[in-house]
């Protein structure tokens, strides 16, 4: 009995390992796969270019995150570097990204749905927080200034907001995928096409549904990861 019982319990432990270690994207087999972004062949990824065609702009991209841009209507502008702008990117698990903030701007909550995130911030202040998931949705937040880490475990819902009226921010963020993925949180709720049926969403929300056309009929616009 008592060897059946820790059977179970290795078996268990094994089951757990094995989905953590599935979570991210998978291991390299070789030194590099180049995405070769003409292929017809559709994978989970994308398929390897000739090795030997292979070169030093493969892994390189010019003059991307060295210049703050435009910031969008809630403040925020966030500068993608992922295996569609670097191919050697391909099967390596990770990219980054500049995220410039307005003064009082904000990175919306959102989640990454394939990626750990891991915020540095370089100039300005950020207060940040991401919420655990069902059945606690514990808030777990702190201010940050330059020089400071916070990590964003994956697929948890987060956001990154700058408290001070008069400064803009910049943070660069690591992500633990070759295309990370974003969902913004009200975009996909409220501005999906085809939209989301106000019954389901104000009983969702427990608001009336006029409060929902209005929420819907706002201009939607997602800040890209």
């Amino acid at each position: 009995m008592a060897s059946s019982s820790s059977f179970i319990i290795l078996a268990a432990l094994l089951a757990l390992v094995s989905w953590q270690a599935t979570a991210s994207d998978p291991s390299p087999l070789q030194d590099f796969c180049v995405a070769d972004m003409h292929s017809p062949v559709r994978v989970n990824g994308f398929v390897c270019k000739n090795p030997m065609e292979v070169n030093a702009d493969d892994f390189f991209k010019a003059a991307t995150l060295d210049k703050p841009r435009v910031t969008n209507k809630v403040g925020s502008n966030v500068t993608l570097i992922n295996v569609m702008q670097i191919a050697g990117l391909n099967t390596l698990g990770i990219s980054i990204a500049r995220i410039d903030y307005a003064p009082l701007g904000q990175n919306p909550p959102h989640t990454h749905p394939r990626a750990t995130e891991i915020l540095t911030v370089l100039e300005g202040t950020l207060y940040v927080g991401f919420v655990t998931s069902n059945q606690e949705n514990r808030f777990l937040s702190k201010m940050l200034n330059k020089g400071d880490v916070f990590v964003f475990p994956v697929g948890l819902i987060h956001f990154q907001f700058n408290p001070n009226p008069y400064k803009p921010a910049v943070a660069i963020a690591a992500l633990s995928s070759q295309n990370p993925g974003a969902i913004t949180i009200a975009n996909a709720v409220f501005g999906s096409k085809p939209p989301i049926s106000d019954d389901v969403l104000a009983k969702a929300f427990q608001v009336e549904k006029n409060t929902i056309d209005y929420l819907q009929a706002q201009f939607w616009e997602n800040n890209h990861y």
